[in-house]
């Protein structure tokens, strides 16, 4: 079985409103599922690509300080 996990995660997502997107990061973080990580990896990836310099500055700098 060949599946793109990037496909499947993003085809599950699309046409999402925000409420939907925030119930399913909510969903995932909350859950505390392992299998839930790629998932929420695939919505980070999406976030950074549509992102300035000036927003992934920021992005850095909150993963940066909560991981202190």
């Amino acid at each position: 079985m060949n599946l793109d996990l990037r496909k499947a995660v993003l085809h599950n997502v699309t046409g999402n409103n925000k409420e939907q997107l925030q119930d399913t990061i909510v969903d995932a973080i909350e859950s505390g599922e392992e299998k839930m990580l790629p998932g929420l990896g695939v919505l980070f990836e999406v976030i950074w690509k549509n992102s300035d310099e000036q927003k992934k500055e920021e992005l850095l700098s909150t993963l940066s300080n909560g991981l202190k």
